[in-house]
């Protein structure tokens, strides 16, 4: 909104300033008269706000005044929301022959409409723009061209109507049809020869990258289709040959080329100069930079298209770029930074070039040719060097390869002299060391002779170990028998003594010495009657993750072997809480909590805890237990 009050504004203060009627100049054409540019004082205008003035109106008597000379080097449209008329003063001093044409510039003009008069002084209207499809125009090229409808002798009047919603210059330029068709036919060979270039670069390089799988020619090929999308864009050519039926496009193409140029050609900065590993801190400003620039692209594309008309801001990735090389190449002492650097150089005066163009100034010093196109000169010789620092770079690494190739085979040479003068040694050797094998051999086959006779005397021996071995496998066998009696008389009298006198913890622990024996003893216990899940009631199980534990094979359900027994949840040793039992039993619960626990060796509040479970559950089973002598206390491990 502010740029439209100050363009609005500075349109005003012209009009204030210059709004004293004059005699517009009228241009002089004969037929020596090949082309002529209107010059700022040439052309007159008038802002039509409204957006409703028609050219009855505009060219009545009424408003012949009210047009303001142009004081721009090249007339513009400030107020982008209104239309603005143009007016040039023709004089055909003589019949002119040839057919002439009205040219514009600035391909990016949205809309325009031409009145130029007939023979009979009557407009005849034509139009053109960037609105409209390529294939509405009269001429198929990249500029908008209006037919002169008369070259009679006299002096005529031509209008322009002009609507664009970007800022466009206002270059009217006056050609014969036959300078019209070589000038195009010149410059559409330029254009040939320029993306002719783009096209061998981007062929050679990929040609490069398929070869040697280096990312920077990659990056480089984007970088320089960038380029090429960006001139056929702002030329008009991308328009022409590319989406001719989709003027829309034009909105967005040129600023969307320019965003990949700016970004591949700062990634191809990274990547051709090292600059991550040679300098740092620019190699993250240039990540800095990249996220900004995408962030800006993003909001011109989603948010507000025409903040790409900023083309200004490309200076800063550029600088960046030209300021890197420059570092790397004075600072780091790297070779192909030199071509960079030129390069660079060569793209920053075609920018400034074209800068100094934009605004007008070019004609005091500089052809239009030159201003009009400096930044693609700028392009073709950047990518001319661009290509130059690839070339040095791999020539840099080719006499490193090459160097190193040296180092190999001198180094190989070295290895043979080496291998040949080792080789000398060993044949020394190994004709010494023959003389002492053969040596050796004599002697190893009297020894051989000699264990032959021994092998005699030691199979006979063996013989005799083989009878002997016989008899004391027999007598094992008689032995383990006697074992296997002998345990099971000792079990037996452990369990009589057990059951008959009582027991301290060492001799109870005989029969009962750890965890598995006591789970074992509970298991026999527990399931003497067979095993039934206390889930589903099934009779079938496996082994569980605890030994003795029991699982269901049918819900998978874990019974623990100390569940439902007087051991359940038990914190002391298995095998205490046994001799605790066995010791309450045979007391009748009238052992103290402190006898326990000398004799446990367990604390007297936990005796005195497990003392009174116990005690309990003889209470409870008083009936049960009367009369079934010393083993009875195996039936209180049961919780029934």
């Amino acid at each position: 909104m502010f740029k439209k009050i100050a363009s609005a504004l500075a349109f005003v203060i012209v009009t204030l300033s210059f709004n004293l009627s004059y005699a517009q100049r009228a241009v002089n054409v004969d037929s020596k008269l090949k082309e002529y540019i209107f010059k700022a004082d040439e052309v007159v205008c008038l802002e039509d706000t409204s957006n409703k003035l028609t050219i009855e109106t505009i060219s009545s008597a009424t408003y012949q005044n009210k047009f303001i000379r142009n004081v721009n080097f090249y007339p513009k449209n400030y107020n982008r929301s209104s239309a603005y008329w143009y007016r040039i003063k023709v004089r055909f001093k003589e019949d002119v022959k040839q057919n002439a044409i009205i040219e514009f510039f600035d391909q990016i003009t949205d809309h325009i409409e031409s009145y130029l008069p007939d023979t009979n002084r009557k407009y005849i209207k034509s139009v053109a723009g960037a609105d409209l499809n390529f294939s509405e125009r009269s001429y198929h090229h990249k500029n908008f061209e209006f037919l002169i409808n008369t070259t009679k002798k006299g002096e005529y009047y031509y209008y322009f109507r002009v609507k664009s919603k970007d800022q466009v210059n206002v270059i009217i330029v006056y050609r014969t049809v036959e300078r019209f068709i070589g000038y195009a036919l010149s410059e559409y060979i330029m254009f040939g020869f320029f993306y002719g270039m783009i096209v061998i670069f981007s062929f050679h390089n990929l040609l490069m990258f398929l070869a040697v799988k280096r990312r920077q020619y990659f990056f480089y090929i984007l970088y320089i289709l960038s380029v090429g999308m960006y001139e056929m864009s702002t030329d008009g050519i991308a328009f022409q040959y590319l989406w001719p039926n989709h003027p829309v496009w034009n909105e967005y193409a040129y600023g969307v080329a320019l965003f990949f140029l700016s970004t591949f050609g700062l990634i191809f900065t990274k990547e051709l100069l090292h600059v991550k590993i040679k300098a740092p801190t620019l190699n993250k400003a240039i990540n800095v930079l990249l996220g900004i620039r995408f962030l800006f692209f993003l909001v011109c594309l989603f948010y507000d298209n025409d903040l790409f008309k900023y083309k200004f801001i490309e200076a800063i990735p550029l600088s960046l770029c030209f300021f890197t090389g420059i570092y790397i190449w004075w600072k780091k002492q790297y070779g192909p930074a030199r071509f960079f650097v030129l390069g660079y150089f060569f793209l920053f005066m075609g920018f400034i070039i074209k800068i100094v163009h934009i605004l007008g100034w070019s004609r005091l010093f500089i052809g239009n040719v030159i201003g009009y196109y400096s930044l693609s000169f700028g392009f073709l010789l950047e990518m001319v060097f661009l290509s130059f620092a690839i070339g040095d770079q791999v020539r840099i690494l080719k006499r490193k390869k090459e160097n190193a190739r040296k180092q190999i085979i001198k180094q190989m040479q070295v290895n043979a002299d080496l291998k040949d003068s080792i080789n000398k040694e060993l044949e020394i050797k190994v004709e010494e060391r023959t003389k002492e094998v053969q040596q050796k051999s004599k002697e190893l086959q009297q020894k051989n002779i000699t264990i032959e006779d021994q092998n005699e005397e030691l199979l006979a021996i063996n013989s005799l170990l083989e009878q002997q071995a016989e008899e004391i496998s027999r007598m094992n066998i008689l032995l383990e028998k006697d074992n296997i009696t002998l345990k099971t008389n000792i079990e037996k009298v452990t369990d009589a003594r057990v059951n008959a006198t009582e027991l301290d913890f060492d001799e109870f622990s005989l029969k009962y010495p750890d965890r598995d024996t006591c789970y074992k003893f509970l298991a026999e216990l527990k399931w003497e009657n067979g095993y039934a899940c206390i889930k589903c009631g099934n009779t079938s199980y496996c082994n569980g993750k605890v030994p003795f534990n029991r699982r269901c094979t049918k819900c998978a359900y874990e019974e623990s072997v100390l569940h439902q027994t007087i051991f359940e949840n038990n914190r002391i040793p298995i095998n205490k809480a046994f001799y605790l039992v066995y010791l309450m039993y045979n007391h009748k619960g009238a052992i103290s909590s402190h006898k326990l626990s000398e004799k446990l060796g367990i604390r007297q509040s936990t005796c005195w805890t497990y003392a009174s479970k116990i005690k309990k559950v003889m209470e409870e089973r008083k009936k049960d237990l009367k009369g079934v002598g010393k083993s009875g206390w195996r039936k209180l491990v049961l919780d029934k």
